[in-house]
């Protein structure tokens, strides 16, 4: 096959939202726009993330926001100023999609589902002039032009400016799998290996908590991971703490609060083996307060009676008590303060074929400011394929999105 002249359109390599956001800027702007996917169909683990209730965005302040990207805040700050949170529900109402605040501050289009929103972003691309071309597999470069295996045979583009927006490699059956790790290191582009975020994390339960309890929540919950290395080498961010709902499964726990607290979790195990977790089963409860329900007489009540009557603790939290060796103090103290400072050992995180995201990925030194690689002049880089990782809670897409954004505004500036 003949090498193609140069084209005029921008060329975007993954129809997940960073490489849909980063379509629509530059479409709107007035390029031409083509917009290349592996799978069949487009989003597929938007719409997956979106089966649940699709969590667009959250409403807390700017600050704070910020916070949850961890010591990748600096680097995702300017994609948070390019679009923020208000623009991102502008964007969606614009899509005829109305968007509402839950208890929580998470923010949701009423539908609570990403199809009507992505079938109306389609329609909006299709609009604009955006062509998506699905079943079209990015295999690397040949003499700097990029190389696509489509149904048609193979294909050769000379864009004007490539964005990539490939994910990362969580959840690989969905389109993400992070084949293209090894053309970016072969042209000298620094990646980090991937690990899984927002995942699950193995604990080692009794049988009878498996068979009991395996998919029940416990909520809500405090869940308190502190590192316990000695003092020299402890880290300077102290204990974490984080308030919502976990999930017993067969394997561990998992659930937004979990997810959470994912990379210290994640780096406390892969750094000592195990790490412990502390679980306060009843947040609401003061230890004092706790303290005097339990001392009051138990009568004929089972034990699982009264703690369920005394403490409030649903059958799965009274079975995760049961977990901790031992017979149950009798001592109101002593019952309390281990009702609100469960120990869990966590000994593994899930894979990546079952997290939810994934850190690693491009390192943020091998991009400028204009999310452009330094080692490859025209090609950008967007979403999960940077070195980043959020919590769920709307941080993830918000980000993710924000950095189509980001990158489109780049591939504009250097351009023009």
């Amino acid at each position: 096959m003949t090498s193609p002249s140069p084209s005029p359109a921008v060329h975007v390599i993954g129809a997940g939202p960073a490489g849909l956001m980063a379509a629509e800027r530059l479409a709107t702007a007035g390029r031409q726009v083509v917009v290349h996917e592996r799978m069949p169909s487009v989003a597929r683990k938007f719409l997956m993330a979106g089966r649940g209730g699709l969590n667009l965005t959250h409403s807390e302040d700017a600050g704070a926001f910020l916070g949850r990207y961890g010591d990748r805040s600096a680097a995702v700050a300017p994609w948070l100023k390019a679009f923020t949170a208000a623009d991102l529900i502008r964007w969606a109402e614009g899509l005829g999609q109305p968007t509402f605040t839950g208890s929580s501050g998470r923010v949701f289009p009423k539908a609570m589902k990403a199809s009507p929103l992505l079938r109306a972003w389609l329609a909006r691309l299709t609009g604009l002039g955006v062509e998506i071309r699905t079943r079209s597999i990015w295999t690397g470069w040949r003499d700097g032009a990029l190389v696509f295996d489509t149904p048609e045979g193979e294909r050769l583009e000379r864009p004007a400016a490539t964005v990539l927006a490939l994910g990362g490699a969580s959840w690989p059956r969905l389109g993400s799998q992070g084949e293209w790790t090894s053309w970016l290191k072969a042209a000298g582009v620094e990646v980090a290996p991937f690990q899984p975020a927002n995942a699950g994390f193995d604990i080692d339960w009794s049988p009878v908590l498996i068979a009991r309890f395996a998919g029940q929540p416990l909520k809500p919950v405090t869940l308190t991971h502190a590192d316990d290395r000695p003092q020299a080498a402890r880290s300077a961010v102290g204990p974490q703490t984080i308030r919502g709902e976990i999930m017993l499964t067969r394997y561990g726990v998992e659930g937004g609060a979990i997810y959470a607290l994912s990379q210290p979790l994640r780096d406390a195990i892969a750094r000592d083996g195990s790490t412990v977790l502390s679980v306060d089963l009843r947040p609401d409860l003061s230890l004092e307060a706790l303290t005097a329900r339990l001392a009051k007489p138990r009568g004929k009540d089972s034990a699982t009676n009264w703690l369920r009557k005394a403490a409030g603790l649903s059958p799965a939290a009274i079975g995760l008590l049961r977990e901790i060796p031992g017979d149950l103090p009798l001592n109101p103290d002593k019952l309390a303060r281990r009702i609100k400072a469960v120990r869990l050992t966590l000994t593994g995180t899930q894979g990546l074929d079952r997290a939810i995201s994934s850190a690693g990925g491009v390192a943020f030194d091998a991009v400028d400011e204009r999310l452009m690689l330094k080692a490859l002049p025209g090609v950008f880089v967007a979403g999960e394929m940077l070195d980043w990782e959020a919590p769920t809670g709307g941080y993830l897409l918000q980000a993710t999105m924000a950095s189509g954004v980001a990158a489109a505004n780049g591939v504009m500036a250097w351009l023009e």
